[in-house]
């Protein structure tokens, strides 16, 4: 690592977090259980991953990333399942709704797999897991709260909490009230006749033989999450922030029975904020990051962990995605974006490149995100590619592009095509002919195909998506008013002159032809875009002639002016 080099990207603030933390616990003589460094992210398999899950992986990985690059230390993530959970809602527009309803309050892992495909609904939501975080090259190793458990992994940590049983349970009930204070427990027993998880509550611990008495008896709320019957496909409700579910409640009762269980070998789970001081203990976790909701879950983990004997580990608190009105995005609402959405209107990398942005500063999230995410991203890629080690180190390139840069593929970007261009492109072909987009992009760009071919074909599928399903329906031309057409004749006069095809000597003619007419320059180039486009904006205009044509430039005014006549 050169000395000479300024590490600013906040990935490398946290890996220094890390690095903190290790030299203190070298000092105190606390004893490591692994000499490499751990980090986990959580996953709650109650649905399919989404972009928040997306999100806390690529974040951890780019902070191993930064470890890496400030250190020789080795390192690993733990992608976590909370599959051990108890089932607290059912979405209706699942198969087999009605075996799901009568498994409310099992946990996950025990409930059957509607769709039939796995052994549970947990090990079904897990392998979606997996294949999403796997067709997104992250490099993590999947754990199971089930097979912890149930594995006797979490076994010494079960009998720790037993043994420290009061201070763990003072811990967590000074922030109760009085009346769930007092029959607090950190133990979840299921239930050995009815198999819920929900409803049961312990009456007494056995310290000495570890085990729990509990009665089958504590009722609770389950979700319903109902399908609302709408016309027209996800994109357009996702496009119009329409809720996709409504929220109803059904209260699921115990089953009466009470018994006796061992508090090991996955008879039972401990509460979330014990459940995560347990990981942290067990494992040996030194990084994890988390949402702002979780900070006061935090700080009694923490407290836990110590508790028990352990450290707690360093992380970061990142900020919830918002919805384009500013509202938290929840599955329960349907509001924000999905990856499938984004995926299909957007490349990954643009994904990638928004999500590395501020993570702890509060993100809109919504489809009119896109087009300027992913120019944007092509800015920092462009930029990438003409500078030092030094600067790429912070560019958001450098993370975002890992797996290419690893691969020793080019990452870079030296074409003028922006993702804008492409979708007016789309916009003036009017086609969704592949081949004579790629047509008229090489004959603006002889190269493009040989440097950027992949990312180029990505873009151009996702502008074809968008183009589709969010500029055609609000396209709206207008002519020239009479006090631009000086402007407009000596703009079209030069292009009738004109036998080149440099962009930014058409820009420039552009530029010339409404500031010697004294037109206000805003609502010049606003003119062009709605008679060309239809639309209020667009991408420079020395660019998209040069690479749409001059001479279909002069037949496309002609066609409009036409058309509008």
């Amino acid at each position: 690592m050169s000395e000479e080099i300024e590490y600013k990207a906040w990935p490398y603030r946290e890996a220094e977090k890390i690095l903190e933390k290790l030299e203190k616990e070298q000092k105190s003589g606390h004893e490591r259980k692994h000499d490499d460094v751990l980090m986990q992210t959580g996953f709650g398999p109650s649905g399919l991953p989404h972009i928040g899950t997306f999100s806390e992986v690529a974040r951890t990985t780019w902070v191993q990333q930064a470890l890496e690059r400030l250190s020789d230390l080795d390192s690993r993530i733990y992608a976590f399942s909370d599959d051990m959970d108890g089932m607290r809602g059912v979405p209706l527009d699942m198969p087999n709704v009605d075996a799901l309803i009568e498994d409310l309050g099992k946990p996950l892992c025990d409930v059957a797999d509607p769709y039939g495909e796995h052994e549970s609904f947990a090990a079904h939501m897990n392998a979606k897991l997996c294949e999403f975080l796997d067709s997104f090259g992250f490099d993590y190793t999947f754990k199971s709260s089930k097979d912890q458990y149930r594995g006797g992994v979490f076994n010494d940590g079960l009998k720790r909490i037993v043994d420290r049983y009061d201070e763990v349970r003072e811990l967590v009930t000074e922030g109760l009230r009085d009346e769930n204070a007092e029959t607090w427990s950190p133990f979840l027993p299921i239930c050995q006749e009815c198999g819920k998880i929900n409803t049961t509550r312990v009456i007494s611990v056995d310290r000495e033989n570890y085990t729990v008495q509990y009665a089958c008896d504590r009722p609770f709320n389950a979700k319903i999450l109902t399908w609302e019957e709408r016309e027209g496909s996800k994109r357009k409700q996702a496009a119009k922030n329409a809720p996709v579910y409504y929220e109803g409640r059904q209260r699921v009762y115990g089953c009466g029975h009470e018994g006796s269980v061992s508090v090991v070998d996955g008879n039972l789970k401990v509460g979330w904020k014990v459940d995560w001081a347990l990981r942290w203990y067990v494992f040996g976790v030194d990084y994890e990051m988390y949402g702002k909701d979780l900070i006061d879950s935090a700080v009694v983990s923490a407290k836990i962990v110590e508790a028990l004997g352990g450290a707690a580990p360093q992380g970061m608190v990142y900020e919830w995605f918002n919805d384009e009105n500013g509202q938290s995005i929840s599955k329960t609402k349907g509001n924000g974006l999905t990856i499938d959405e984004w995926l299909t209107y957007g490349p990954v990398e643009s994904l990638a490149w928004y999500v590395y942005q501020n993570p702890q500063k509060a993100k809109k999230l919504h489809l009119g995100l896109i087009p300027t995410s992913t120019d944007q991203f092509l800015k920092d890629r462009t930029r990438f590619g003409g500078e030092e080690e030094a600067e790429q180190v912070n560019n958001p390139i450098w993370f975002v592009e890992r797996q290419r840069r690893a691969k020793g593929q080019q990452v870079g970007y030296d074409s003028d095509v922006t993702f804008g261009l492409l979708l007016n492109l789309v916009n003036v072909l009017n086609t969704e002919d592949r081949d004579l987009i790629w047509d008229y992009l090489l004959r603006y760009d002889a190269t493009a195909r040989e440097t950027n071919e992949e990312l180029l074909d990505a873009m151009i599928d996702c502008a074809l998506n968008y183009y589709r399903d969010f500029v055609a329906p609000t396209k709206e031309f207008a002519a020239p008013a009479p006090e631009m057409q000086p402007a407009m004749d000596q703009f079209v006069a030069f292009l009738k002159e004109y036998e080149g095809n440099d962009a930014q000597e058409i820009q420039s003619a552009c530029y010339s032809a409404g500031k010697e007419n004294d037109v206000k320059l805003g609502a010049w180039f606003k003119t062009l875009y709605r008679l060309l486009l239809g639309q209020q904006q667009g991408p420079r205009i020395g660019t998209f002639v040069s690479v749409y044509g001059v001479q279909e430039t002069l037949e496309l005014i002609d066609k409009k002016l036409a058309e509008l006549s």
